[in-house]
């Protein structure tokens, strides 16, 4: 979609104005806005057994909280938890020690260390990012930043060397709520971030002067592209990719397009998939199909003109995180789906998809009582499945 170079409050203004005419027009057609379909309400989820000569085995367990999963290319992995520690998961599955040199991370409520991903070139570099809740100068305040480092070993003691925090969330703010804190490398290698309201800000991912609510996109040294939406734009953050997110936390590339697809986790129903555009807005916290905990209206409708829809959502919430398209020819039945982790739902939800629509949505692993936050496939067919617990594991599911 084009984008506005008019600052939000501007823009907010005019979608108004449109909604208004919009809403003159179609009453006599009955196509008022407030009456359009909400995406996803046409199917049906249904819980599902694994396919036939498929299993689901314990990789990796006794992780306290593990947020993120990183598949290394000699079959071994990396995994965060939240409490501040990252580890190696040998081929056997046994833990490592916790590796060295992190840095200084706020750990509580939702923040941590969090995701983790391998730079694009890792074979030759050997270099990791990864995200976490940074503490701030003043007591109490943190954000969602952006370190990369060397992965390095001696024997079975891991380091990380050569730190560099590529990015910081601003405003930082007393909040441990709402990090976002999705890694995706594009194609073009730029390194996209999700970036949480902080729960107390939502009308700030509205706004084009700070980070919260938002993507941002930014070069692997931290550097803007100057292809960035808002890269020239006066008082605009100029890292922002996409604006109006509550919290993102599970992200993708889309394996034939290239194009970004992202699940919002929603407040009391209205969590979202959508597909990213540049400098579009996805209408957090003006429009949404959830409500406030405990009930009582957010925002003002759910689509207008200026906002972009979602291609999908679910009521009530399924609490989504991570994601991951699935490509190989292991389980035929399987190729082309987007997997989604489902926390309050605690199921594997896997999504049927043809371009940019769902036609059909499965619930794996329903009646197993696993918050499912992390969900990663792997060059060798299988599915990687972090569950959230004080005793958290790293699930392998393949064809047998």
């Amino acid at each position: 979609m084009p984008v506005s170079t008019q600052l939000p409050q501007a823009r907010l203004l005019r979608s108004a104005l449109a909604a208004v005419l919009a809403v003159s027009f179609s009453a006599a057609s009955g196509l008022a806005y407030a009456q359009a379909k909400r995406p996803g309400s046409e199917i049906s989820p249904t819980k599902a057994a694994l396919p036939a000569g498929v299993q689901s085995v314990v990789w990796a367990k006794g992780l306290v909280n593990p947020w993120a999963v990183a598949l290394l290319p000699d079959g071994r992995a990396l995994v965060t938890e939240k409490p501040g520690r990252m580890r190696v998961i040998a081929v056997d599955g046994s833990l490592s020690a916790p590796i060295q040199g992190l840095p200084p991370i706020a750990a509580g409520g939702q923040g941590g260390l969090l995701d983790v991903v391998l730079d694009p070139d890792y074979e030759n570099n050997r270099r990791i990012f990864f995200s976490y809740s940074e503490p701030g100068q003043n007591r109490g305040e943190n954000s969602t930043a952006v370190a990369s480092a060397e992965l390095t070993s001696e024997g079975s003691n891991w380091a990380l060397k050569d730190v560099k925090v590529i990015f910081s969330q601003e405003p930082k703010v007393s909040s441990t709520a709402h990090f976002g804190s999705r890694l995706v490398f594009g194609r073009d290698g730029s390194l996209f971030i999700t970036l949480g309201d902080r729960f107390s800000r939502r009308d700030d991912a509205q706004l084009l002067n700070q980070h919260h609510g938002k993507i941002v996109r930014v070069r692997a040294d931290g550097g803007v592209p100057s292809d960035n939406p808002f890269a020239r734009q006066k008082d605009a953050k100029p890292e922002i990719w996409s604006l109006g997110h509550r919290n993102v936390q599970g992200a993708a590339i889309q394996p034939q397009t290239g194009e970004l697809w992202i699940n919002e986790h929603g407040p009391q129903g209205g969590d979202e998939i959508n597909v990213i555009e540049r400098g579009a807005n996805y209408g957090w916290p003006k429009f949404t199909y959830g409500e406030n905990y405990g009930g009582g209206k957010i925002g003002e409708e759910s689509s207008a003109p200026g906002f972009t829809p979602p291609e999908y959502s679910w009521v009530p919430s399924v609490g989504t995180s991570g994601m991951a398209f699935y490509t190989s020819d292991r389980i035929p039945s399987w190729k082309g789906s987007l997997f989604v982790g489902g926390l309050r739902e605690q199921a594997l939800i896997r999504l049927t998809v043809r371009e940019r629509k769902v036609v059909a949505e499965e619930r794996l692993l329903s009646g197993e009582g696993m918050r499912i936050r992390d969900v990663r496939a792997g060059a060798d067919g299988a599915l990687y499945v972090v569950t959230d617990a004080a005793d958290g594991k790293v699930l392998r599911i393949s064809a047998r």
